[in-house]
């Protein structure tokens, strides 16, 4: 049983070769979010994915939000958590507590994860060296910010130095004002910045699916052009459009791929990166 066992790892490994081959030297960002963060078991299988990428010459650039746990920590100090058009209002109180479990609970954890698994991880969070800069939506939302620009040299140097950088999403201003950045955005803008070869954005969704309530009608590959036509004939709907516009919008300034992937699979990020058939909606240009 062992011999057939080892046999099959075996086969699988050298199937992974082509795509170890094509990935090696080239940059892949992950946006890392929903059930996937939540659960502890999905949340061990991505650090190892993003280790074993790296070990495999992947430069692999994770960023991170934390919705929820920033939700949860409000709750805790007593502040209720509003929200307006989809955007938490962030006031200052708020977006000094998005400081602390942003940039300090959510993303050391991930670092020490990472580490614990083999790999060697740095925390930022995008004030670092100005890594995200940004500027102010609207007044309305408080300290919700649009990035203005990517700093890559910080990420870069990390990388050339074997290291996997850990973004939070937080952006800052000219003045040292603090934002709170939409976590799809700034990982889109990130491997915009960086020319990623892939960007990874891991939701609770299998991807476009013709049909929502069937996972077999998954689209797993979607050209730039079928994807306008399927927001404007109402296929592609709701939660969805805005995640379509993000991929769109990197597949137009530089990143070769953008996957939509169901995070609560096991293993997606591997199994996307080096197996013939992926594990979501792959958005590309013709």
């Amino acid at each position: 049983m062992n011999h057939y066992d080892n046999s099959d790892r075996a086969e699988i490994i050298s199937q992974a070769l082509p795509y170890i081959r094509k990935y090696f030297g080239r940059t892949v960002v992950v946006k890392y979010g929903g059930n996937a963060m939540i659960s502890e078991t999905l949340k061990e299988q991505v650090m190892e994915d993003i280790v074993l990428l790296t070990m495999v010459g992947v430069r692999t650039v994770l960023v991170h939000g934390g919705g929820p746990e920033l939700s949860e920590m409000m709750q805790r100090l007593g502040k209720k958590p509003v929200f307006i058009d989809g955007l938490r209002v962030t006031d200052k109180e708020t977006i000094d507590i998005a400081q602390m479990v942003l940039a300090g609970r959510i993303n050391k954890s991930l670092v020490n994860l990472l580490q614990e698994k083999g790999g060697m991880a740095v925390g930022l969070s995008g004030m670092d060296a100005r890594l995200i800069e940004a500027k102010i939506r609207d007044e309305k939302y408080g300290y919700v910010g649009d990035v203005t620009n990517v700093n890559t040299k910080l990420i870069d140097d990390l990388l050339d130095n074997g290291y996997i950088p850990v973004i939070s999403t937080l952006g800052c201003d000219e003045e040292g004002n603090t934002y709170n950045i939409n976590g799809d955005t700034a990982a889109g803008r990130i491997a915009q910045a960086m020319k990623a070869d892939r960007l990874i954005m891991m939701t609770d969704i299998r991807g476009v699916m013709h049909d929502p309530s069937d996972p077999d009608t998954l689209v797993s590959e979607l050209d730039v052009v079928t994807a306008e036509k399927m927001m404007e004939n109402g296929e592609i709907y709701g939660g969805m459009i805005p995640k379509i516009r993000c991929c769109i919008d990197a597949v137009n300034n530089g990143v070769s791929g953008v996957t939509i992937l169901d995070g609560t699979i096991s293993h997606a990020v591997l199994i996307e990166i080096l197996t013939d058939e992926g594990a979501g909606t792959m958005v590309y240009r013709r």
